[in-house]
Order: C-alpha cells, then structure tokens, then sequence
C-alpha cells in the first residue's frame, strides 16, 4: 500500500480495514462509515451503529440522504435560520481563564457573545482593590464613568443623565426614554453593588 501524505484525499477513510462493505453483494473494502437508520436525526445517545461501505455505496448512500426529510416547511424554515440555534443556552464553556460564560439572550450576535466572555481579562482593577463586575463595568460605560469612579461622582453623573434624558428637561420629546430607563436600571444596580457601598 502506498504511503499516505498529510492531506488524505478522503477524509473519513479507514485505511487498513479488515471489513468488507455492507452493501448486499459487495465485496470490496468497507472503508466508510455511515449511520444506520434511526440514528441520523433525533439526539446523540453514544456512537450509533454504522455501516461499512465502500467509496462507492458510500457516496450512493450520502446522495440519498436528505436532512429534512419528513419536516414540516416550519421546521425546515427555522433549521435554515442564520440564527438558528442561539437563542437557547447549551453546555457551558471551559473558563480557561476567561470569565463566566454568557447568557446568550442578551446578545444577538454569537460573537459578540463569544467575545464577552474575554473581556475582563484584560480591563484594569480598581485603584481602592474593590471588585467590579462585568455588570459594574457595562453600567459605568452606559453612565460614562470610568472604573475608578465613587459613590459621589455616581451620585452626580446620575443625576446629569436624567436631567439629559428626562423628557420634562426636553420639551416633551420622548425619544430619548429608552437611553433613559438605561441610565436609570445602570444606576440602580451600581448604587448596591460592593464597589460602591
């Protein structure tokens, strides 16, 4: 047999293989795996059984294969989503020193996500040694203060926001309420929070 080169040409192939292929009357060498029916869809419970087969009933076997066989057009259309599959929380990440794993709700793009998780790592502590969360530090970015910031500064920049966005302070205009409930659910959560006490 000739030597292989780093780059197989079929990935997947099992050289050196002692079965033949599965298929009725084939005698080749059964070189590929294929899932049995019943375990292509429905949840992973363990390997499944596989058949043998050569490169040629295995390529017959993968044309055959069709994914969506049997769902509704809904389930089709939310399988195909760009999105489909991030709005609900699976298995939790290694920490690997990052910092706690993201809910996925709160974020509409995976990777930003994904980048949340890294954030912390490379952000300052505080001068006084107070912790600060990733929600202390979202906040004070809302609020436009930086880490170092105390309960008296907080207090000010506080009520400056409110005075900005409060629609009484601007004609009525109401456009600016939804930064406003940002200001004011920033501010409730610092003002409890243990950098700030």
């Amino acid at each position: 047999m000739a030597s292989r080169t780093r780059h197989e040409k079929f990935h997947g192939r099992i050289y050196d293989s002692e079965r033949i292929c599965d298929y009725p009357g084939c005698t080749k060498p059964g070189e590929f795996r294929a899932p049995k029916t019943g375990h292509l869809r429905g949840g992973f419970d363990g390997p499944g059984d596989y058949y043998f087969l050569c490169l040629d009933h295995v390529r017959a076997f993968n044309a055959d294969y069709d994914y969506f066989d049997g769902m509704s057009e809904d389930e089709i259309h939310n399988q195909q989503r760009p999105w489909s599959g991030w709005e609900r929380e699976t298995r939790a990440f290694a920490a690997n020193g990052a910092s706690a794993t993201p809910r996925w709700q709160d974020f509409t793009d995976p990777l930003d996500a994904i980048g949340a998780r890294f954030r912390t790592g490379v952000r300052a502590p505080r001068r006084d040694g107070k912790p600060l969360t990733d929600r202390d530090r979202e906040n004070l970015q809302i609020l436009g203060l930086k880490a170092d910031a105390d309960r008296k500064t907080l207090r000010r920049r506080y009520a400056a926001l409110v005075r900005q966005y409060h629609p009484d302070k601007n004609g009525g205009d109401r456009s600016r309420e939804k930064m406003l409930q940002r200001v004011i659910d920033a501010y409730t959560q610092l003002k409890d929070s243990p950098a700030f006490s």
